[in-house]
């Protein structure tokens, strides 16, 4: 029967850990594992793939003040993106979206045109 061999003297094994870089936590080196469990990895991952998405470009948001047509109750009179009347410097309600008319360049809202209520529309 063969005598069992003596441990080399030179050869010292030291458990080696390693720290798991989603969750900080350690844990020992075994062949080339590079995080401690299956849902670290799954982690890592996740955050590789969102990474690499670009961001959606969020257009600005466009003022509706400058696009509503007011009309004054007291002398009837219109205007685009002001709310106070400039004849008798009262408030004015909003009649709906609009703009000027080309043609005769009077304040014209779009419900007008059309016969239906106009909304604008809502960046989502």
């Amino acid at each position: 029967m063969p005598e069992p061999r003596a441990a080399d003297p030179r050869r010292v094994t030291i458990p080696v850990t390693l720290t798991c870089p989603v969750c900080q936590g350690t844990f020992p080196a075994v062949g080339r594992r590079a995080f401690c469990s299956a849902a670290c990895r799954s982690a890592a991952c996740r955050r590789r793939r969102m990474a690499a998405r670009p961001l959606p470009v969020i257009p600005s948001a466009t003022p509706r003040m400058p696009l509503t047509v007011y009309e004054c109750d007291a002398c009837g009179a219109r205007a685009v993106g002001e709310q106070r009347c400039a004849e008798c410097a009262t408030f004015m309600r909003r009649v709906g979206l609009g703009g000027t008319c080309p043609h005769c360049d009077e304040p014209v809202a779009v419900s007008e045109l059309v016969g239906l209520e106009v909304a604008p529309l809502r960046n989502e």
